[in-house]
This record gives structure tokens, sequence and C-alpha cells, in this order.
């Protein structure tokens, strides 16, 4: 229960589903919380005082917590983020990308105005905020970053081509961070998350009752894979799928090949299309593998 004492965590659209559970967690392990959210509507419209509440609700039970209401949309909101961080209680060593929007629709319906907002709350935001945190963590050799990806970009999901494009643009972003990061023992894994919360209720074909929610759909049935990636023993460049109170492991994997060298051609792409898509021999990560030479 004292692994998490005294760190300085940030959570991103921590007012509220995962974000919240999140902060809640942290802080009855002791953890000092930065709780960010700008209170607007599942859609990303408005704001409110989400972000005040879920501190209050910390304090209550004894925690220490700040609020912080900037869109991490903005570059600047975004840096202030962490500067609030810095301020208050001296550094940041966890950071908790959480925040999200939905504006689900099918690619040939969707205007470009919903794309963007997407792509700008969800990847953009979570790298502006990783950048502001990122100077820090390199200069003290220590930190441990969570991006939120989602199943929807992983393997995809009808209505959710901005939303999917973007989730999965976390897999790369961490891809390239667990590298830039591993000499300074700064750790980046991704989550891919499964709860019932106001934004689930938005994706089409989903209506739940979230006044009567399904125990088994709780928020914080997921944040135990949350605190695994922020500990001190933390893997870095995972994947990890939770929900409903079961978790898994999801990962990028590449079969051996097959090498035709300079006379490679359509036609003989399709003599050997059959070794080619076999992954009898694939294992995780493309450069740890040397193609197979006849």
């Amino acid at each position: 229960m004292n692994e998490f004492k005294d760190k300085v965590v940030v959570i991103t659209g921590a007012g509220g589903g995962l974000g919240r559970a999140h902060a809640l967690e942290f802080a009855k392990r002791g953890a000092k919380l930065v709780v960010n959210d700008l209170g607007g509507s599942a859609e990303g419209e408005g704001q409110s005082d989400m972000a005040d509440q879920v501190v209050a609700e910390i304090r209550a039970n004894g925690g220490i917590a700040i609020a912080n209401k900037a869109s991490v949309s903005d570059r600047a909101g975004a840096k202030s983020i962490i500067e609030d961080a810095v301020s208050e209680f001296g550094t940041i060593d966890i950071l908790v990308n959480n925040a999200g929007i939905l504006r689900d629709k099918s690619f040939k319906n969707m205007s470009l105005d919903d794309w963007d907002i997407v792509i700008n709350v969800h990847l953009n935001g979570t790298a502006y905020v990783t950048h502001a945190a990122w100077p820090i963590m390199y200069e003290k050799n220590y930190g441990r970053i969570v991006l939120t990806s989602s199943t929807s970009g992983i393997f995809g999901n009808f209505g959710q081509g901005n939303y999917g494009a973007a989730k999965m643009g976390m897999v790369g972003l961490m891809n390239v961070l667990a590298l830039e990061g591993a000499s300074h023992n700064i750790k980046v894994n991704t989550l891919a998350p499964a709860a019932a919360t106001r934004l689930t209720n938005t994706i089409p074909g989903r209506d739940e009752d979230l006044s009567q929610p399904d125990p088994e759909r709780a928020p914080h049935l997921v944040t135990p894979a949350v605190l695994f990636m922020s500990q001190e023993d933390a893997p870095t460049g995972k994947i990890i799928q939770a929900g409903n109170g079961r978790f898994s492991l999801a990962a990028v994997y590449s079969n051996s090949g097959v090498v035709q060298g300079s006379g490679a051609s359509y036609e003989s792409f399709l003599e050997d299309n059959d070794a080619i898509f076999d992954l009898t021999d694939a294992r995780e990560g493309w450069w740890r593998r040397r193609p197979k030479s006849d």
C-alpha cells in the first residue's frame, strides 16, 4: 500500500469514469494527485467542475490533490497541467494520459471537424502533456507514463475511424518513447481498457443505464493494470488490456517472411503468398527476426 506514497501523479480526464477511478486508488495509496479535467461533455463541448468534485472526494478521504481544468488539446493548457504539478508538489513521477472524447460516425458520414477534434484531444493531447513532463522525468532519471489506447484502434470498431486512428497512434508513440526513455529509467506503457462510462454510452448500439451500472464493468476494475504500469518495477513498451476483472496482453508480431531479393515481382509475391502469410514462427517485434532465405 505504500509503494506510491508521496509519488506525484498527474491524471488527465480524471473528473469521471476511468480517470476518477485511477485517481481515487492512487490517492488511497498515498500519492499526491493533479486531477485534470476540462469537464466537458462526452463530445468535448462545454466545461464544468468535475475535477473539483474528485479533488473534494480525495481530500474528504484524507488524500492530497489539486485540480486543473485545462484542455489537453491546447498546448498552453497541456503545459499548465505539468506546471501545476511542479508548482504544488515540486515534480512529477507518474503521468496517466486518460483524457478523451467521442464523435462517432461511419467514415463516409464523418465531418473533418469531427476527425480533427478527436485526433487533437486523444493523440495530440497525449503528446502535448507528455512533452511537458518528459524533460522533468529525463533530468531526474525517473518516470512512469501510461497512454490510453483502445481495442477500437488495435482491432477496429465500426463507426470509430477518428477514435481508432488516435488510439492506435498511442501504440506507435509508446514504441518510440519506450526506446527513447530507456536510458533514463522512463517506462512507457499503454492501457487498452473496457468499462462502462459516459463515453462508452455514446458508442452506436450502446445504451447502458449508468444509474444502475453493471458491477462487472466498473471502471475501478481497470485500475490495477494502471498501477502495475506505474510501479517501480514496471515493464516498458507493453499493451495491457483490462476490463471486467480480466487482464491480458496485446502485442505486434511478425514472421520470418521470404527473401526474394532483386528478382522480386508481383508474380513471385503470388508464388510465395502462403509463406508470406504463414505466422507459424511469428515473434513479437519485427527487428528481432531475420527473414528466411531459400
